[in-house]
């Protein structure tokens, strides 16, 4: 008789995102959002996380998840950026109210309202995936057929010279574009709570309680930073473009504008499979980060890293540590795991110090899946 085949399992990730003031933190079921306000307390919005996912288990499956992954990050990092920013923003509305003499009752109903998931938030996300887009596909491809033609090159759409050098200028506008933002002193504050996320995640996954203390000794380095997701995503267009143009003859035969045009909305098209195995790679970081073959593979997104992190101080610590103790919490509360359905209600609440939250009793090995 033989053995049953093993069944293999996998960490699910926890993973983050650095907002303005605080850290956004989501475990496979939990989503949560910790800022620290301007009177020094730390707000943290609390949800549970029923992903597409959970409810469809095909978009677990490799090379389909890590599409999926991006386009909810893409949602959770710009629901997480307004809560933040609105945050700021309605600290300066309160104290223009009391001044007014406005019933702060209905302040607070009306703040909450705004706060809401509106159209708003999808054309923001819709807007910044655009901007991205040209940014990183529409511009890099352009000045790479300016050069061509300029240098009187003849390499072609279906030369691998073309999108190694499409490739080169796509890294070059992302370092500067990381470069020029970092000048401004509250993205830098941004980049600080990047590093205190990394460290509050490190700190969690070597067993350590969740306490400013244990995270501080931890490098503002991670395996599975998005970060490293983009030079995986770099450096795979350059080949898998490669292969598809050289393979295909796309855009052959057209008029060099509708040619390139159509090599664009291909390039676009051809993101999301090539977001998908960008992913494993981050998957296998996560799993074999520590192993010399895994360290190697990871230290060009560890020279990236140390451009969108920063050291942060420990009350940026205390606050991303909040988050991800708030996501445990919520996860060990209300198991959520074995939950088929919504069972946590979108809630706020404000506390003074770390302490005023429980350290929760889950740790990594409760995050095994299928």
């Amino acid at each position: 008789m033989q053995n049953a085949p093993e069944v293999k399992k996998e960490y699910a990730a926890i993973g983050g995102q650095a907002v303005i003031e605080g850290v956004m933190m989501r475990s496979p079921h939990a989503f949560v959002v910790a800022v620290r306000t301007p009177e020094g307390k730390i707000r943290l919005r609390r949800d549970q996380w029923y992903g597409l996912a959970n409810r469809v288990p095909f978009f677990k499956k490799p090379f389909i998840r890590g599409v999926l992954v991006l386009v909810e990050t893409m949602a959770n990092g710009i629901v997480s950026l307004n809560y933040s920013a609105n945050i700021a923003l309605a600290e300066e509305e309160k104290k223009d109210a009391i001044k007014k003499g406005l019933d702060m009752a209905d302040y607070e109903k009306k703040r909450k309202a705004k706060e809401k998931v509106s159209w708003s938030t999808y054309i923001s996300i819709g807007l910044s995936f655009i901007f991205g887009i040209g940014l990183f596909v529409f511009l890099p491809h352009a000045i790479t057929a300016v050069i061509e033609k300029f240098f009187g090159q003849v390499w072609g759409l279906q030369s691998f010279e073309f999108h190694a050098v499409d490739g080169v200028i796509k890294a070059c506008i992302f370092l500067l574009y990381v470069m020029l933002i970092g000048l401004f002193p509250d993205v830098r504050r941004v980049f600080q709570y990047h590093g205190a996320e990394h460290k509050s995640i490190s700190t969690f996954e070597a067993g350590e309680g969740m306490l400013v203390e244990n995270a501080k000794k931890y490098p503002t380095f991670h395996p599975r930073c998005g970060t490293t997701f983009v030079f995986f995503l770099l450096f795979i267009s350059i080949i898998l473009f490669s292969i598809v143009f050289a393979i295909f003859p796309i855009g052959k035969g057209l008029p060099l504008i509708a040619g390139h045009g159509v090599a664009i909305v291909c390039k676009i098209l051809l993101t999301f499979p090539i977001a998908g195995i960008a992913y494993e790679f981050i998957k296998l970081m996560g799993k074999y980060g520590k192993t010399r073959w895994g360290q190697t593979i990871s230290y060009p997104g560890r020279l990236l890293q140390k451009l969108t992190t920063r050291e942060p101080d420990e009350q940026q610590l205390e606050v991303a540590l909040a988050s991800i103790r708030a996501v445990l919490l919520l996860e060990e509360k209300y198991n959520l795991k074995d939950a088929n359905q919504r069972v946590v209600a979108l809630d706020e609440i404000e506390i003074d110090h770390l302490t005023d939250l429980s350290d929760s009793n889950l740790k990594l090995k409760d995050f095994l899946e299928l």
